[in-house]
């Protein structure tokens, strides 16, 4: 999944029907988020202080080894939800807000169909 950390993913689903190439982009957030390494993940950088964690203090909280936390970043990145920045042998990492505000944005009930009994 090739993803753009500032691009939107798509309309929010209550919004109209999705097309199909939002519903795979959005499906693909889904499935990287459904993990629930990927999620403590996620976690873990964002309330780390100053916003950001090296990689190096991620596999101990996480509980798996170093090559299985670097492949759950690798794809939290891809998916644009975390940047990394190389600083000398260490990679650090930071949320990506305009990421995860798209995905809340695409299932926000905002534009849902009106929930009055119809006549």
């Amino acid at each position: 999944m090739e993803a753009h950390p500032t691009e939107v993913c798509c309309q929010p689903v209550t919004a109209s029907l999705l097309a199909e190439d939002e519903a795979e982009e959005l499906a693909g957030l889904l499935k990287v988020l459904a993990d629930p390494a990927r999620l403590r993940l996620l976690s873990l950088v964002a309330t780390a202080e100053a916003g950001e964690a090296c990689a190096c203090d991620l596999v101990e909280p996480l509980g798996r080894s170093q090559p299985t936390v670097s492949h759950h970043l690798s794809l939290l990145v891809e998916a644009g939800l975390l940047s990394r920045e190389k600083r000398g042998r260490w990679a650090w990492y930071r949320v990506v807000p305009e990421r995860l505000s798209a995905i809340q944005d695409a299932l926000a009930p905002g534009a849902a169909v009106s929930s009055s009994p119809r006549p």
